[in-house]
């Protein structure tokens, strides 16, 4: 990664963003091939660590004075080389100084190599509770000290709010501003937040606003630029100033699991289909699976038969006046089949104050301000009988695949990304470097548990959870939707077991559950816990009787998302142990007819075959959804095309 700084002025204009070149896909298959299971060693990356704790051993304790030397020291070296290694050494001892004088909290070295490494425009693979809040921030420090805005994307609107509050008087201590950018907030407290040195958003947040600037202001060159300036035209009111750095926190979770779907601007349009919906939905009651529709459980989607067509043409016909045409009344019955049959409340949407809210996939969360699409929320909305909200007009899309390419300096960290490393270099040209271990691992892996169906998982969930309750060690168990830790939590209750349940009803208090997940006998159960962001801290009596202990009862789609829930305990030298309760019926493993044929409603002993058929679920899951974020990516290059060519560029 080159030294060279990028940031709002005179060479790159008021707004700055990169034009990614679009390297042909077969040229990116390769290199993404040769890059698959290896990771970028980074070069001097101890050496350069020991280099920044001799510069810091001999710097004065002189209090705030020095410090302000020092930080202005390091400013005018940045300004000047930019971030080559000797400013970089002088600017991290003099963050680390800071750390220690502000926040009282020495660094370690893993720390300061994850900064390095960001820095250089890398990935971080840093394990969950070794300490990447604080690596973000000293790498976020240097290059806002170097005159870099710099946004850090962080996984949810708490997070984002909780690390710009908690890191404020370390940022203050050097000269540094930082906002944050959450959900609800007016346009001038956003323009603000992003003026800051150091912005904490979210990467929805952080796109949406990008797609407002593009629909007020459409983007023009360096050149169109000063011209309007000289010609007294007003410099257009945007949001943010540019896209010059991000740090990404938990990389693959935003880069790839929540890169399925691309980012729509839109606005609420006056109801004129909802006719149209409401017939739809009334023509689909009768329809049969199987015989007038096909529908798809992955994609959640429905498709209607031959049969089903003839079925439907007289009903439709008779309100013709509802559809625009035979191909719209198809679609829109389509939807409401997807809704009727395939959208299910407790999975993949909740209804609170009279509202569906969408609950994300990979975070378990509610996704605030999100909306299906062409009609399909408006026909769940009548489904649960909410009051239909207005139908909605795209302004404006983008993808993630799209959108953080534009960054002239891009990098992050996460604790799984080895599995991801060939797509993320051959999507966003990233390289993923692995950060040492601060202390050495006391995980304890003990064997797959597999059962006939969820029924007899949750008794055995509850039996583990009985012995660890009463020898005192804390409990996390990780599930796949609401309704499955509403089951657990049923059957728990039921056998007079004290616990805790964090699901898309809890958001609100989800500090307040993870806070407590440590203590002595805790029981947690949790519907994901990826990009929780909360460390689970234990208590010395916990920490004693053995750690925290984590069922993992999840079958997700990803082996990356296991490691995540796994991450959670045994974290920087504490004691923990994992275990994994598989269930035949569950999501990836209820399609293997074969294994329910061998083992009938037993619990079974045959842990191998079992998880040889839920990694190789698991690994066509994948492959299923590389193929979907490349489709999505190619067709929205198309669409970036048609807009150029149109005069409108996003």
């Amino acid at each position: 990664m080159s030294a060279r700084i990028a940031v709002p002025g005179i060479v790159l204009g008021r707004y700055p963003e990169k034009r990614p070149r679009e390297t042909p896909s077969w040229l990116r298959g390769i290199t993404g091939l040769l890059r698959a299971g290896r990771f970028t060693q980074a070069r001097g990356a101890q050496a350069f660590v020991d280099a920044v704790r001799r510069r810091q051993a001999a710097l004065p304790h002189e209090g705030d004075a020095s410090l302000q030397q020092r930080v202005l020291r390091a400013r005018a070296r940045l300004a000047r080389d930019g971030l080559t290694d000797d400013a970089l050494t002088e600017a991290f001892a003099v963050v680390s100084a800071a750390c220690r004088h502000r926040l009282q909290v020495s660094l370690y070295d893993t720390q300061l190599f994850a900064a390095r490494v960001m820095l250089d425009g890398q990935l971080a693979e840093m394990a969950t509770g070794e300490g990447k809040t604080l690596a973000a921030a000293v790498a976020a420090a240097t290059a806002a000290l170097a005159g870099i805005p710099v946004h850090v994307v962080t996984a949810n609107d708490y997070l984002a709010g909780r690390d710009a509050a908690a890191l404020r008087v370390l940022y203050a201590a050097l000269g540094l501003s930082v906002g944050a950018v959450t959900q609800p907030m007016p346009a001038p407290a956003r323009r603000a937040a992003y003026a800051c040195d150091i912005t904490y958003c979210t990467a929805k947040e952080l796109v949406f606003d990008y797609l407002r600037d593009s629909v007020a202001a459409p983007r023009k060159s360096v050149l169109e630029q000063r011209a309007a300036e000289l010609g007294g035209v007003p410099a257009p009111q945007r949001l943010l100033r540019g896209l010059c750095m991000a740090i990404i926190d938990e990389a693959d979770s935003i880069l790839l699991d929540e890169a399925r779907v691309p980012l729509v601007l839109s606005q609420a349009v006056a109801d004129k289909d909802m006719a149209a919906l409401q017939h739809a939905w009334t023509l689909s009651a009768p329809l049969q699976p199987g015989v007038d529709f096909h529908a798809d459980a992955a994609t959640r989607a429905a498709q209607l038969t031959a049969v089903g067509r003839e079925r439907v043409r007289a009903p439709a016909a008779a309100h013709a006046s509802a559809w625009l045409n035979a191909r719209h009344c198809e679609d829109t019955l389509a939807l409401a089949l997807s809704a009727r049959h395939l959208l299910l409340r407790g999975r993949d949407y909740v209804v609170e104050d009279g509202r569906v809210h969408i609950i994300d996939d990979t975070s378990g969360r509610k996704a605030a301000g999100r909306a299906w699409s062409q009609g399909l929320h408006q026909l769940v909305e009548i489904k649960e009988r909410c009051a239909p909200s207005a139908p909605l007009v795209t302004l404006a899309q983008i993808t993630y695949q799209r959108f953080f390419p534009r960054y002239f300096r891009l990098c992050g960290m996460s604790g799984t990304l080895r599995e991801a490393a060939r797509e993320l270099w051959a999507t966003y040209e990233l390289a993923v470097v692995p950060v040492p271990l601060r202390c050495p691992g006391r995980r304890v892996v003990l064997p797959t548990r597999v059962f006939a169906n969820a029924h007899t998982q949750w008794r055995a969930v509850a039996a583990r959870a009985r012995e660890l309750h009463e020898a005192g060690r804390p409990l996390l168990v990780g599930t796949d939707s609401v309704l499955d830790s509403e089951a657990l939590s049923r059957v728990l209750a039921a056998a007079g077991l004290p616990h805790a349940v964090l699901n898309a009803r809890q958001d609100h208090r989800e500090a307040q559950i993870v806070a407590a997940a440590g203590a002595r006998g805790a029981i947690t159960v949790a519907t994901n816990m990826a990009g929780r962001g909360t460390d689970i801290v234990l208590d010395a009596a916990s920490r004693d009787a053995g750690g925290l202990y984590v069922i993992c009862c999840q079958q997700n789609h990803s082996r990356r998302i296991d490691r995540q829930l796994l991450g959670r305990c045994a974290r920087q030298g504490d004691p923990g142990s994992v275990e994994a309760f598989v269930a035949l019926d569950g999501p990836l493993l209820g399609r293997r007819k074969i294994l329910k044929k061998l083992f009938k409603n037993k619990y079974l002993c045959y842990y191998a075959l079992v998880e040889q058929a839920l990694r190789q679920s698991q690994r066509a899951a994948e492959r299923q959804a590389r193929r979907e974020r490349e489709a999505l990516r190619r067709r929205d290059h198309t669409i970036d095309d048609w807009f150029a060519f149109s005069g409108s560029e996003q």
